[in-house]
């Protein structure tokens, strides 16, 4: 079974950065994708960065150019760096992982963090 813990949402006001971290433990053989996606009131969940193990990333196109994603395999974590941020940015930031284990290709989600942009 694999766990996601998720830190570094919070309060700031339009313009600021935040930096979120998601760290996965438990079994599994490899980590492949790791990603973070989003979801605010009344929308669907969308993409918001992927990095692949290769380090290959993919954005949204909303979020393109002021969030970088990045990861440290050797802690099993994935980053997201937000500058430049914009009330529309306020969403439950939710981190994925994409593994393989003994049953083969496999993904979890995080918990979910709250990131709110405003005066």
């Amino acid at each position: 079974q694999v766990q996601l813990v998720e830190s570094g949402g919070g309060l700031v006001q339009p313009g600021g950065s935040l930096e979120l971290s998601c760290a996965a433990s438990g079994s599994f053989f490899s980590i492949d994708a790791m990603g973070w996606y989003r979801q605010a009131p009344g929308k669907e969940r969308e993409l918001v960065a992927i990095i692949g193990s290769a380090g290959n990333r993919n954005y949204g196109d909303s979020v393109k150019g002021r969030f970088t994603i990045s990861r440290d395999d050797a802690k099993n974590t994935v980053f997201l760096r937000m500058n430049s941020l914009k009330p529309e940015d306020t969403a439950v930031y939710y981190c994925r992982l994409y593994y393989s284990d003994r049953g083969g290709n496999a993904n979890a989600w995080g918990q979910g963090t709250q990131v709110t942009v405003s005066p």
